[in-house]
C-alpha cells in the first residue's frame, strides 16, 4: 500500500530532517569548540574564542580593537567641550560642579588663555575630587589644623616663606611652582606632605558624611548676595592645632587602610596576608571584574584595593611600605600622590617640575620617529616598591615584571596558567597569546624584552646591591640612561614606592608607555587610557597579550600603526596639558578653590561677573 502524502506532510518531514541535519552539524562542531566558563561575578568578563587549532587572529574582533576605539570616540566629545571665552568657562563650571567659580576666576582664565592652555572643565575633575570632603570642616578649623602642620609653604601679601623639610628638597621645588602665580593668590598655609607614601585616610562612613556636606553646600547664588574678596590672614596664627595622631608600621598597613572602604567591599573584610600562586583564592581573578575580556577597561576602579583585595598579597604599598605614618583625621595636607583609599590633596609632583635627566631622559632628547624605533620593550629599575623581605618579595610589584618578562624563569612555568615562584601565567587562549600556544613565549620574551635590576634592594639593606633571598632569581644588569631606552617601542612603568617619577617623560617621548599603578595623580582626568597610554593590570596577566597585539608573532600581523597612534596621541596631548604651564595653571585653580574653603565667608564667595554683564 502506497501513502500519499499531503503537502503539509512532506512540509513536516522536511523541517524532521533539517532539524537532525542541524543536531549533527552541531555536534560534529562543539568536538572541536568549547564553550568559555563563565565568570559568575561578571557574565561577560570571558570573550568568544575561536574554534580550537583557528589560528586567524582577525577571526574574533581583539577586545582591544573595542577599547581603543570606545576611548577615542569619548575623547572626541571630550574635545568638544573646549571653552573659549570667559562666560562659557564660567557656565560650565556652575554646570559641573553646582556653584559658582571662586573669585579671581576671570583672572585665571585670562592666565590660562595667555599660556595657550585647553580649556574643558572636565579636564580640572581631580581638583574637586581632593577637596569635596574639606567641604565638611569649618574654615577657622581648617586654617588652624594647617598652621600647625610643618613643612608647610606660607603666603602672606603675595610673598612666599616656609617651614619645616620634604625630602629631597621637594618643599623648595614646589615653592618654586607657586612662586609663578603667587601675585594672583590670597593669603593661606599649604601643609605639604614630604614622604613617598601618603598619609590621610579618613574611615569611610566619616568621608561618606563629608562628601553629603559638601552636596549640601552646592548653591548658585543670586549674584547681590555673593562677596568677591578674600579675607587676609594674620602673619602667624595665634592658635594652631597640633598634628592628629598618626599610626606607624608597628600595625600592617592593611589594616590601617581598610577603614577607607564600604563595608560591603572585599577590602573591609578580606584577609589575604600570602598568595600561593599555584592555588590562588578566588580574590585573584577580580581583575577580569574591571576588565573587557580580561584587559582594563575601567582604569580608575582596577586601581582601587577596597575592591581588589588580592593586592594586599601582591603590592608592595599595601605588604610592607617602606614608611607608614598614616592619620585617620581629615585635615588639609598636599602631596604628589595618593591611593585612592588616601584623602590629600594633589599636586604636580616636584619630579615633574623639574629637569632632571633621571626622571626626564632631557627634554632635547625624546625618542626620534617610531619607524626607527627597535620592537622591543625596556624596563630598568631598583627592586622598590616597599620593604621586601625572605618571606614577602615575591609579592612585590617589580619583582613580578621583572619575572614575567624573563625567558629562562617563564620556560620554568611549563606553559598556560601555570605558576611560577612569584606569578601565575594567564590563560594564553583567553589573552590570544599566540607564542604561549605555540609554546615560543619564553623565545618571544628573549628577543624582545630588556628588562632588569639595578639594586635588589634588601631589607635590611646591608648587602648594598645584592640580596642573598632574591640573588638566585635575578641578575644586576647595567643601567640605561633614559635618553636611550627611548630607542625602545614600549615603556612599562609600574609602582615604585608610590608613583613613578618617569610617567610624564614617558608620555612626552615618541615610545608607547604601558601604565600599571595603584595610585592618582594630579592629571589623571586629563588622560585617557587606550587614546594616551595603554593600561595595564598590576597583577600584569594581560601583559604578554598586550605585547602580542602590538608586535604580532611569527607571521601573524601586529598593530604597530594602534601602537604609533597612541604614542602620538599621548605625545601631542601630554605637549597641550602637561606642560610645566598647565602646572601652574592647574596650581593656580587649585589655590583658589583651596583658598575659599579656609574662608570665613566661603559659602558666599564667588566670582559672578559674566552675570552682572
Amino acid at each position: 500500500m502506497v501513502l500519499l502524502q499531503t503537502p503539509r506532510a512532506r512540509y513536516g518531514l522536511l523541517a524532521v530532517s533539517a532539524l537532525l541535519l542541524l543536531a549533527v552539524v552541531s555536534r560534529l562542531y562543539h568536538n572541536t569548540y568549547t564553550a568559555p566558563s563563565i565568570d559568575i561575578q561578571r557574565p561577560d568578563a570571558q570573550r568568544p574564542r575561536p574554534p580550537a587549532g583557528h589560528d586567524d587572529p582577525e577571526a574574533v574582533p581583539h577586545p582591544i580593537d573595542g577599547l581603543i576605539r570606545d576611548a577615542e570616540q569619548q575623547w572626541t566629545r571630550l574635545l568638544a567641550k573646549e571653552s573659549s571665552v570667559l562666560a562659557d568657562a564660567a557656565e560650565q563650571y556652575r554646570q559641573r560642579r553646582g556653584r559658582h567659580p571662586p573669585p579671581g576666576f576671570d583672572r585665571w582664565f585670562a592666565f590660562a588663555k595667555e599660556k595657550n592652555a585647553v580649556l574643558v572643565e572636565d579636564l580640572f575633575d581631580q581638583i574637586y575630587d581632593d577637596l569635596s570632603p574639606y567641604w565638611a570642616l569649618e574654615p577657622r578649623e581648617m586654617r588652624r589644623q594647617a598652621a600647625g602642620w610643618e613643612p608647610r609653604i606660607i603666603l602672606r601679601n603675595h610673598t612666599l616663606t616656609s617651614l619645616g623639610q620634604t625630602g629631597v628638597n621637594w618643599r623648595e621645588v614646589w615653592m618654586d611652582m607657586i612662586a609663578t602665580i603667587q601675585d594672583f593668590l590670597p593669603d593661606m598655609d599649604i601643609p605639604l606632605n614630604g614622604m613617598d607614601e601618603p598619609r590621610l585616610i579618613v574611615p569611610w562612613e566619616t568621608l561618606s558624611s563629608y562628601h553629603a556636606k559638601d552636596r549640601a553646600h552646592q548653591t548658585r547664588l543670586e549674584p547681590r548676595d555673593t562677596v568677591d574678596e578674600y579675607m587676609h590672614l594674620p602673619a602667624v596664627d595665634p592658635n594652631p592645632v597640633p598634628p592628629p595622631f598618626f599610626q606607624g608600621p608597628d600595625m600592617p598597613f592593611w589594616e590601617i587602610m581598610r577603614v577607607a572602604c564600604p563595608p560591603e567591599s572585599p577590602g573591609r573584610t578580606s584577609n589575604i596576608p600570602h598568595l600561593d600562586f599555584a592555588n590562588p583564592p578566588p580574590e585573584f581573578f577580580n581583575y577580569r571584574n574591571f576588565s573587557h575580556s580580561g584587559y582594563v577597561e575601567d582604569f580608575e576602579r582596577s586601581k582601587d584595593p577596597c575592591w581588589r583585595a588580592e593586592l594586599q598579597a601582591l603590592h608592595g604599598s599595601f605588604i610592607a611600605p617602606t614608611s607608614t605614618s598614616t592619620a585617620h583625621e581629615l585635615f588639609p595636607m598636599f602631596g604628589g600622590s595618593k591611593l585612592t583609599v588616601n584623602n590629600e590633596i594633589l599636586i604636580p609632583p616636584a619630579m615633574y617640575w623639574v629637569d632632571d635627566p633621571r626622571y626626564s631622559g632631557g627634554w632635547e632628547n625624546q625618542g626620534g620617529d617610531w619607524v626607527g624605533k627597535n620592537d622591543t620593550v625596556v624596563w630598568r629599575g631598583i627592586a622598590s616598591g616597599g620593604r621586601n623581605r625572605a618571606d614577602s618579595w615575591t609579592g612585590f610589584q617589580r619583582h613580578r615584571l621583572v619575572s614575567m618578562l624573563n625567558g629562562t624563569q617563564v620556560a620554568m612555568t611549563n606553559g598556560s596558567s601555570s605558576p611560577g615562584l612569584n606569578f601565575r601565567q594567564p590563560d594564553y587562549q583567553y589573552y590570544n597569546v599566540w607564542a604561549g600556544l605555540e609554546g615560543t613565549l619564553p623565545a618571544f620574551l628573549d628577543a624582545h624584552c630588556d628588562v632588569g635590576f639595578l639594586d635588589l634592594c634588601c631589607d635590611p639593606h646591608d648587602n648594598g646591591p645584592f640580596c642573598p633571598y632574591t640573588d638566585p632569581y635575578y641578575r644586576l644588569v647595567e643601567g640605561i640612561d633614559m635618553k636611550d631606552q627611548y630607542v625602545s617601542k614600549y615603556l612599562p612603568d609600574v609602582d615604585g614606592n608610590s608613583f613613578s617619577g618617569r610617567y610624564r617623560a614617558f608620555l612626552l617621548s615618541t615610545s608607547l608607555p604601558i601604565k600599571a599603578t595603584v595610585y592618582k595623580e594630579w592629571h589623571d582626568s586629563r588622560l585617557m587610557p587606550w587614546v594616551h597610554f595603554v593600561p595595564m593590570d598590576s597583577l600584569y596577566m594581560d601583559l604578554y597579550g598586550i605585547l602580542q597585539y602590538f608586535m604580532g608573532h611569527r607571521g601573524r600581523n601586529g598593530h604597530d600603526g594602534q601602537a604609533a597612534k597612541i604614542a602620538m596621541n599621548g605625545k601631542a596631548w601630554a605637549e597641550k596639558v602637561l606642560r610645566r604651564e598647565d602646572m601652574q595653571i592647574y596650581m593656580y585653580r587649585l589655590l583658589l578653590e583651596y583658598a575659599r574653603l579656609c574662608d570665613d565667608q566661603r559659602d558666599r564667595l564667588a566670582f559672578v561677573g559674566d552675570i552682572n554683564h
